[in-house]
């Protein structure tokens, strides 16, 4: 690639964040100091934005479960002696829609193709529960510890549904013979009940 095509390329990637309203976005290493660095801006943001405070709420909790369960991933792939570009993950926030009626938050990150069908088998699951089969089994969840080995690994997942009342949209991409690429958005509307 050019130098002149990947200028192009960023500024492309600008324009799209813009239209998008992609008021922050990150590939790295997901550590403490980070995500407290991402609460604080999208504060910030949202200030800006004169936002209600329940909506701000919502989005910092939903902002904290994603980037505890890419630090969860992180680590993993540290924990086997494998500290390199799978321990890292992308991150992105922002509102969207034509009215903007809602945020989204957009994580992604390597996940070891041998655990896929359970994630998958967790997701689905979580989407095909209504308010009352999600509080049973985030119940389940915190009793048994039961869908990984990592014990909690299901809980936040669980508790980003029931927050946003909304389904959880993934997708799983190829990435090599032994891993894919984990994406996951989440949506928060910015209607207030």
């Amino acid at each position: 690639m050019g130098n002149v095509d990947y200028m192009e390329l960023i500024y492309s990637f600008h324009q799209d964040m813009l239209d998008n309203k992609f008021t922050l976005v990150y590939d790295g290493e997901i550590t403490h100091q980070i995500t407290k660095a991402f609460t604080s801006l999208a504060e910030s943001k949202m200030d800006s934005y004169s936002e209600d405070s329940s909506i701000k709420k919502k989005v910092f909790h939903v902002m904290v479960e994603c980037l505890q369960n890419l630090s969860k991933h992180a680590e993993e792939y540290e924990y086997k002696g494998n500290k390199s570009q799978y321990g890292n993950g992308i991150f992105i926030v922002g509102r969207i829609g034509q009215e903007e009626k809602e945020y989204q938050v957009i994580t992604g990150n390597a996940v070891e193709k041998k655990r896929v069908p359970e994630l998958k088998a967790l997701l689905e699951k979580i989407n095909q529960l209504d308010k009352e089969g999600l509080k049973e089994l985030f119940k389940k969840q915190m009793r048994e510890g039961s869908m990984s080995e990592k014990g909690g690994a299901g809980l936040g997942l669980i508790d980003i549904a029931r927050k946003t009342g909304e389904k959880l949209e993934y997708h799983f991409i190829d990435m090599d013979e032994k891993n894919n690429f984990f994406l996951l958005r989440t949506k928060i509307s910015r209607i207030i009940d």
